[in-house]
């Protein structure tokens, strides 16, 4: 088993996920303790089962009728779910969305907003970070952290740095009154716990970003969380924000799991506000980065956050998954002084928190993750060979 993966209050949490079943193709299901259980009765697919009015409710009451039937052992499908040791003619756990869209909102924690600034005064150059990062905390030091974005006060210290000549466009997201909402990847392109993750070739500077994930349905009610890790190319979007999607969205560049938690009386919104997030990065050099990221500390409720990607004015029929940005931005030196952090082929991320459990994935190269073949109209085939409604 992948380790640490189920919650730790897992006697009382409500997971759902998909399995890949190798004889039907992904399936919706239910995790236990001990076991994963079919829910093609309830829902054929994930985005369909957050749509019903008290999914929660639903799952739980599927469950104990035993209109679940059970498919695997948890413990064989999540040791399984390690694509480098998987056995192809056994069942695996995938992401556990797959029509949502999947959205991501940035610059939603000082510390990480003020490494985005660094990355533009420095344009991509990880060998200036540290002089520039010197420069820009001069300038700006701690007095953003009671800042309200969108506040009277944000617009007068908008002044005082445009007057400094340290305004930037990341510092306009950060405590300006529009949040920065943007598309992280395409529906079904997501992998799962245990997958390997990529980055681009090119990119020299780079990091893993640990955050919490809002499952959210057509009507914008927030009705889960998972883990996810938004890998990002810091010297991509350093060199222009117009290189955004390039520095998002790359094969296997998305990560999401281990299951999504579903809301109910034991886990709910709230509980995601006081989250906190832990990252280990584990070289195959014996390097080790450890950090965390607490969502107390959001400059933007998550709601707020749902509130401006989804709305009159921007619709999801079949839901969308949004990632809530993170404050980690790595700056221990790994190849050199000055250096920072960047991946190497071969790190193992792990992203954990108590009542989500814990995201494993393996880094390798963009060109050499495995390519992203399994789309959309690839399950609607297999689901009409199963005689199950989309």
């Amino acid at each position: 088993m992948l380790p640490n993966t189920l919650p730790t209050d897992m006697h009382q949490a409500l997971l759902i996920g998909r399995l890949w079943v190798p004889s039907l193709g992904p399936v919706l299901v239910a995790i236990a303790q001990d076991a994963v259980f079919d829910l093609s009765e309830l829902a054929a697919t994930c985005s369909g089962l957050l749509e019903l009015p008290q999914a929660a409710e639903r799952v739980r009451e599927c469950m104990r009728t035993g209109q679940a039937p059970r498919l695997a052992s948890t413990a064989d499908a999540l040791a399984n779910s390690d694509e480098n040791k998987r056995q192809a003619d056994q069942p695996w756990f995938m992401a556990p969305c797959d029509l949502q869209a999947v959205k991501a909102a940035g610059v939603t924690f000082v510390a990480s907003m003020l490494e985005r600034v660094i990355e533009e005064q420095a344009r991509g150059d990880a060998s200036r970070a540290e002089a520039v990062r010197q420069a820009v905390v001069a300038v700006i030091g701690d007095n953003l952290r009671s800042v309200k974005p969108g506040s009277p006060e944000s617009a007068k210290l908008k002044e005082v740095l445009l007057a400094q000549g340290m305004w930037s466009q990341y510092l306009e997201v950060g405590i300006g009154p529009d949040a920065e909402i943007f598309t992280k990847s395409q529906a079904m392109s997501a992998v799962g716990t245990g997958a390997q993750v990529g980055i681009h070739p090119g990119s020299q500077w780079n990091n893993p970003e640990p955050e919490i994930v809002l499952a959210v349905n057509s009507r914008g009610e927030v009705v889960g969380a998972a883990l996810g890790n938004d890998v990002n190319l810091r010297d991509f979007e350093g060199r222009s924000a117009l290189l955004l999607g390039k520095a998002k969205d790359n094969n296997a560049s998305c990560a999401i799991g281990p299951f999504i938690r579903l809301f109910d009386e034991h886990f709910g919104i709230d509980d995601v506000r006081q989250s906190d997030l832990s990252l280990k990065v584990q070289g195959p050099e014996g390097f080790v980065m450890q950090g965390s990221s607490s969502l107390s500390q959001i400059s933007r409720d998550p709601l707020d956050l749902v509130g401006q990607a989804m709305g009159q004015y921007h619709q999801y029929p079949d839901g969308m998954m949004l990632f809530l940005g993170t404050m980690f931005a790595p700056t221990q030196d790994r190849h050199g002084p000055g250096q920072g952090f960047t991946h190497v082929v071969g790190d193992v991320v792990s992203v954990s928190t108590p009542q989500l459990g814990t995201l494993v994935n393996q880094v390798t190269t963009s060109d050499q993750a495995k390519p992203w073949v399994y789309g959309v109209g690839a399950l609607m085939r297999d689901l009409a060979k199963r005689q199950l409604p989309a």
